[in-house]
């Protein structure tokens, strides 16, 4: 698929493994797991960037925009960067000065500050804040914050300012004065790609700092071997505060309304937001909230790749602002370019009956608030929303760690109970703990020898090996003649637990059968010894018969000779 029809935060399957862990961060839980890979769902994203900073392989990405940039500037259109100031946190000193040179060699025609869009927003946002004294009033320059608001805290959405972010407000200002301009906005936020395409064509596309800093390299512009060069427009020295916390108290004048202000609260990440907006919400009051959902400000963006500390950022900025010609020429305040129409709707999602959850919580053995452990493992806060989220297809059963451990020893309970080998375990004092059926039908027993000595049903001296320490595994075969069995045995050690496993095999039979077979091929020698001392005799008197029978046969012969000669005489006489 490529990038550009991708959604702004995607998963890369080939590098997502069953860690779980884009799911326990992200603030609206947008992930779906299925067959242990996670995918965001874009209908319910508010592109906080956070699954993409913290996914440890690295397997969640955000849409890279330069291929549509590209093809904006072959357009033939003027196109201008819009560049958020936190750059200053990005780029080394020297760099700075040539950013606006780099750009222009990529093709763009003007190249202005996002910060005077934040010097708009914030003299709008101090001044409709004055109008509302009686209530809470949300800063909007967050497009995740704005989103997690009207999508998630929609009671909450009649607090929002109505003043668009600092990216749309100078765009329009940039399009107000050259309206053939194409905008691109390039800073830190990739939340700021949803809102380009939102912002009806004020914003016509959104790039990171990584982007660019990738787009340099592949056209081979290097910021060393260009001149200094300068933004084409004057920028408000304090606007360059902007992507610091109590940036637009700053930016907006507001001096007494300084961050230690009870009347003016600065949020950075989520947990400070919602913290911030539950306590709004139990007990509203007079207070002006300029919420970043990066923990630390914009300096600390998904879309920065900075090889500096976060401290270290946020110093830069502070000395570019420091460093920014003080001037009077900042634009005037035009208030239709700031103005925003913020729409109050949450994201789809089915209806979960309390009946379907209280099923389900049964059939993961959770029916009862004692068994529901509340331990986080699956990435959902309890037991319930785990439950509510595996009914909306957004998770799994077997996401559940208890769940899987608990199956897991049936498992191998019901292994070793139904094993046809005797298996007995015994403790350091060889004391037997456990046996399976197989085991007390072989040495007749039952439950009743369970916690005394192996020893009461046969000699210990395997087991005695073992827990002496002298070997680490006892492998043999033994006769057990009051129990008529005949055994091969393996004996081990359970260091970590104390604990000796023997498993007895039975080979009685086997055992008979060779008896057996060595008594029949005794009994087979024997015979046939016998049956060769018979042919011998045999064979010895018929030799004696056939010599006495030999002998008298020569006898007759020579009377009958006798005879007949006698007989011819007696003729011829």
């Amino acid at each position: 698929m490529q990038d550009e029809h991708r959604p702004v935060v995607y998963t890369e399957k080939a590098q997502c493994r069953d860690c779980y862990r884009c799911l326990r961060l992200c603030p609206v839980k947008a992930i779906r797991l299925e067959g242990g890979q996670a995918s965001v769902v874009a209908d319910l994203c508010i592109a906080c960037g956070t699954s993409i900073r913290e996914c440890p392989q690295g397997a969640k990405h955000f849409r890279n925009d330069v291929a549509l940039v590209r093809q904006l500037i072959r357009s033939g259109q003027p196109v201008a960067a819009s560049v958020a100031p936190s750059f200053a946190g990005v780029l080394q000193p020297w760099e700075r000065h040539r950013l606006a040179a780099g750009l222009r060699q990529l093709g763009f025609a003007h190249i202005s500050e996002t910060a005077i869009g934040a010097w708009h927003v914030a003299l709008q946002s101090a001044q409709l804040a004055a109008t509302a004294p009686d209530q809470p009033k949300l800063c909007t320059a967050c497009p995740s914050m704005v989103r997690y608001v009207t999508a998630y805290r929609p009671p909450l959405a009649k607090w929002l300012l109505p003043v668009s972010s600092p990216m749309v407000s100078h765009a329009r200002w940039l399009k107000a004065r050259r309206p053939e301009l194409l905008v691109v906005f390039i800073g830190p936020c990739v939340a700021k790609k949803v809102e380009a395409e939102a912002s009806e064509g004020s914003v016509d596309a959104a790039l990171t700092f990584t982007e660019v800093q990738e787009w340099f390299a592949q056209e081979g512009v290097d910021l060393a071997t260009l001149e200094e060069s300068t933004f084409d427009d004057p920028v408000p020295q304090t606007a360059a505060l902007f992507p610091l916390p109590g940036g637009l108290v700053e930016a907006s004048g507001m001096h007494h309304e300084h961050l230690l202000s009870p009347r003016h609260l600065c949020v950075t990440g989520f947990a400070e937001i919602r913290d911030a907006l539950d306590s709004l919400q139990e007990h509203p009051h007079d207070l002006l909230v300029e919420g970043l959902f990066c923990p630390h400000g914009c300096i600390n963006g998904p879309g920065i790749s900075a090889a500096l500390p976060l401290f270290d950022r946020r110093l830069a900025v502070l000395d570019y602002a420091r460093r920014q010609p003080t001037t009077t020429e900042a634009p005037p305040l035009e208030t239709h370019l700031t103005h925003a129409d913020f729409r109050h709707e949450r994201p789809p999602q089915h209806d979960v009956t309390d009946e379907a959850i209280r099923s389900l919580l049964e059939e993961t053995g959770k029916a009862r608030p004692e068994d529901r452990l509340n331990c986080g493992a699956c990435g959902y806060a309890t037991c319930i929303d785990k439950a509510r989220a595996v009914l909306l297809g957004m998770a799994e059963r077997e996401m559940c760690l208890p769940l899987m451990r608990r199956l897991a020893e049936k498992r191998t309970d019901r292994i070793i109970e139904s094993s046809p080998n005797g298996i007995v375990i015994v403790d350091e004092r060889l004391t037997i703990l456990h046996m399976n059926p197989t085991f007390r039908r072989f040495f007749l027993c039952s439950d009743a020898v369970l916690g005394k000595k192996i020893a009461y049903l046969f000699d210990p001296d395997p087991f005695e090996q073992l827990a002496a320490g002298t070997t680490l595994q006892v492998e043999r075969t033994s006769r057990h003649d009051a129990y008529h069995l005949v055994c091969h045995e393996i004996f081990y050690a359970l260091r970590e637990e104390k604990q000796f496993v023997g498993i007895f095999v039975n080979i009685t039979h086997s055992q008979q059968n060779k008896e057996k077979l060595h008594e029949l091929r005794s009994h087979t020698i024997q015979q046939a010894q016998e049956l060769l001392r018979h042919q011998l005799q045999m064979a010895q008197q018929m030799a004696r018969f056939l010599g006495d029978s030999t002998a008298q046969g020569e006898a007759l012969v020579k009377n009958l000779l006798q005879l007949a000669v006698a007989t011819d005489d007696h003729h011829d006489r």
